[in-house]
Parts: C-alpha cells; sequence; structure tokens
C-alpha cells in the first residue's frame, strides 16, 4: 500500500522525501517497480501464449495437449516456451485436449484353424527406413447404423498409416483391401516385416497368399498380447479420442469420412511424439531429404515419451523353504 501511494503522488512530492516519511528503502520502492514492470511483461507474454493456443487448438480442433501444443506454439511464436507453461496456460483458460475413455469391443478372433506365424517383430519397434515394419490391426466406429470397422496398416518408421478400409462388418476382404491400399502406395521392396495379431482376418490363407506373393515376412503377436503391437493400438487409440470421441455419426457415410479427413490430417498435419514432434510425411520427407545428401546416415533419431513396452524375463527358480534348510545343514 506504501508503495502504491508513493507511485500515486510522486508528482506532487519528492520520491525521497515520500520514502523517509513512510519508512520505506528507495531500494525496496524500486524493486518493487522493476517486479511490477516484470509481472506486466510476463501477463501480456502469457496473453500472446494464449491466443496462440486458442488459434492451435481450433485448427487441431482440441486434439492437442501440453507436449504437442509447446512444439506447435515455439515453432508459431518463434520463440522458446517451457511446456509447463503451456500446460498451466491450457488449464488456467479450459484449453485442455481431448480425453481417453475405457470401452472395448474386441475385434480379434483367434479361434480358428489357420497356422499362426512366429513373432518376428518380438516388441522391436524401431525401424531403420521406410517399409521395414508394417503393422495392421482392426477397430470400430459405433454410429446410428450401427459398427463401422477399420482396418489400417501402419508404416512403423514413421508411424504413418499407409492402408485403411472400413465395411458395415469383418469380413477377410476388408483387411485385404486395406492391405493392397498400402501396398500400391508404397510399393514395398524386399526385407519388409508384416505384423499384426493372430486374427483370422490376418491368418487366412488368402491375405497370407499376398504377402508370400510380395516377399513379405510374416509376424503374429503373442494370443492376447496387446503389448506385441503396441504402436498400432496406440493408433486405434488415437483415431478414437481425436476423431470419434465426441462426435454424433447418424449415419456410416458421415463416420467414413470424417475417418478419411482424419487419417489425411494425422499423416500431414499432427505432430507424433515419437518422430520429434514432426508429422509422419514430414518426417519422411527429411529423412528423404537426409539420404540425398548423406546417403551413408541411417535412421533418424526418435525420441520416445510413452511407457517403455514391458519386456517378458523369465524368472529364476526361488529354493523352497525345504531346500534351504537341507542347504544350511
Amino acid at each position: 500500500m506504501r508503495y502504491a501511494w508513493i507511485l500515486e503522488h510522486r508528482a506532487s512530492y519528492s520520491i525521497p522525501m515520500m520514502c523517509d516519511l513512510l519508512s520505506v528503502s528507495r531500494s525496496g520502492l524500486y524493486g518493487a517497480l522493476q517486479r511490477a514492470g516484470a509481472t506486466a511483461a510476463k501477463a501480456r507474454d502469457d496473453a500472446k501464449i494464449v491466443q496462440e493456443i486458442r488459434r492451435a487448438q481450433h485448427h487441431h480442433r482440441g486434439r492437442y495437449g501440453r507436449r504437442r501444443m509447446t512444439a506447435e506454439i515455439r515453432e508459431g511464436l518463434g520463440q522458446a516456451v517451457n511446456h509447463k507453461r503451456i500446460g498451466r496456460l491450457m488449464r488456467e483458460h479450459g484449453l485442455g485436449s481431448r480425453k481417453r475413455r475405457p470401452f472395448r469391443v474386441v475385434t480379434t478372433d483367434s479361434r480358428h484353424s489357420h497356422p499362426i506365424a512366429p513373432n518376428v517383430v518380438d516388441r522391436d519397434f524401431a525401424a531403420a527406413a521406410p517399409n521395414r515394419k508394417w503393422l495392421a490391426d482392426l477397430t470400430y466406429v459405433r454410429t446410428d447404423e450401427g459398427w463401422v470397422y477399420l482396418a489400417l496398416v501402419m508404416d512403423l518408421f514413421s508411424r504413418k498409416i499407409v492402408g485403411w478400409a472400413m465395411s458395415d462388418s469383418m469380413p477377410q476382404e476388408l483387411t485385404i483391401e486395406a492391405l493392397r491400399v498400402a501396398i500400391g502406395g508404397r510399393d514395398p521392396g524386399a526385407g519388409l516385416v508384416h505384423h499384426s495379431d493372430r486374427g483370422s482376418q490376418y491368418a487366412a490363407g488368402d491375405y497370407r497368399k499376398i504377402l508370400a506373393g510380395r516377399g513379405i515376412t510374416v509376424s503374429m503377436s503373442r494370443k492376447g498380447d496387446c503389448w506385441d503391437n503396441a504402436p498400432m493400438e496406440s493408433v486405434n487409440g488415437t483415431v478414437k479420442v481425436e476423431c470419434v470421441y465426441g462426435e454424433h455419426f447418424a449415419t456410416r457415410e458421415q463416420a467414413r469420412l470424417a475417418i478419411l479427413d482424419f487419417i489425411g490430417y494425422y499423416n500431414a498435419e499432427r505432430r507424433h511424439s515419437s518422430l520429434e514432434y514432426l508429422a509422419p510425411v514430414q518426417f519422411e520427407r527429411r529423412w528423404q531429404q537426409t539420404q540425398e545428401v548423406h546417403p551413408q546416415f541411417g535412421a533418424l533419431t526418435r525420441v520416445d515419451h510413452r511407457r517403455p513396452v514391458p519386456v517378458r524375463r523369465k524368472r529364476p527358480n526361488r529354493p523352497s523353504v525345504d531346500n534351504a534348510h537341507r542347504s544350511a545343514s
């Protein structure tokens, strides 16, 4: 209060006299002035950042959390911004991202007589170049007319969705169509590994025949183990959270159009945490430019902020109490 009174009357009285009368040090007064100026400057910066966050959330339809938003704001403003500051401003202004919901429909039918391929990938989700490892899976979308089933194929190197197909049910033709889209768009060479769960759609002869005709190695997850296909499960969850949840699809056609629009957005615009917050298309383009200039360089550096996938280890046999007594004696 005394600092404020001095500032209010500084045009009428000298500052040293007022400081003496009110028992206030001039250094304390000037320090308060500097702090007030810094607070005002920070408030102006916060307002500018919030405006940029609103713009980004509107463009990305509320899909970005604080980490992706931090990369977006840094690029948009051209300055370093701490992710904790971004998170605080998003909370204070109600600009958070969409949340996941605990709901699941089982789309894997492993009760069949088709042959099962070994788990070649074995949770090694690193890929040095495009078309080295593909992951595939099925998911679903609810509409007023019923379910829409979605088959996806993803290139593990850039997390790009390279194949997709939709149907009112889960016939084998659904996964075959997604695979054909991926092969037609990417034209993979030798050395590609295709990994999926052991569902009947992926283990059936017609699907395996297409893979064999292209010289693609088949890999399948262990029974009931979603961690063996964790990146693909993550993509399915992303589709649900960022494209489906919060939307109401009256018809299957509405859902199909929304999913197609999201796939284009996911590949070309959505920043991925494991790709240094680049979109899959940008990450592949940068890799291609690197190969043209320095072909001896391998894969680009990726950063993984996700929880590591558990690795199965055999537990050593622990001695029983009786054996321990015998050893002691």
